[in-house]
């Protein structure tokens, strides 16, 4: 598991979004969405650099996003060509946006606990697709704002 990220402002010139420490989300708040968060976002690069975003299923398990996809699918060839994408939880008034790298998980015992925790989840038997990529987005930067406050809560971790 990850330690707790760095946390700051985001640069956001023009948006009026505070410059002290006061107010910055703490971590747990960015967490309990990712792990809550139904649906989410996925957007990757595509051979020619443009940007293919995807609603998806996943995790946030580990300090990390996991999910599966189609070995056919464009986001598994996109991912094997560039494993940087970015990912997003599904209420944009409570946004998390995460910045990272894909991991393509192949050993099948690192993938059960994905499988085990998807299944309760989503309700929907993995069984069948034991065989299809597994991914584990490892965060780089995270951004996260609380449209209630965005000014004042907007928030950036780093993590090293």
């Amino acid at each position: 598991m990850a330690k707790s990220p760095h946390a700051s402002r985001p640069v956001a010139l023009g948006y009026g979004i505070q410059k002290s420490r006061k107010g910055l989300l703490p971590w747990k708040w960015a967490e309990q969405r990712l792990q809550r968060s139904h649906n989410y976002w996925l957007t990757t690069v595509r051979p020619d650099g443009k940007p293919h975003t995807m609603v998806i299923w996943g995790l946030w398990m580990k300090g990390a996003f996991w999910f599966s996809t189609g070995a056919q699918s464009r986001k598994n060839k996109n991912l094997e060509r560039n494993p940087h994408c970015v990912v997003c939880t599904e209420n944009a008034a409570e946004a998390v946006i995460v910045e990272g790298v894909a991991e393509k998980i192949n050993d099948p015992k690192s993938k059960r606990p994905f499988f085990t925790a998807y299944e309760p989840k989503y309700k929907w038997d993995m069984s069948a697709y034991q065989n299809e990529p597994v991914f584990c987005v490892r965060p780089q930067r995270v951004f996260a704002l609380d449209e209630g406050d965005f000014i004042g809560n907007a928030t950036k971790w780093e993590f090293k």
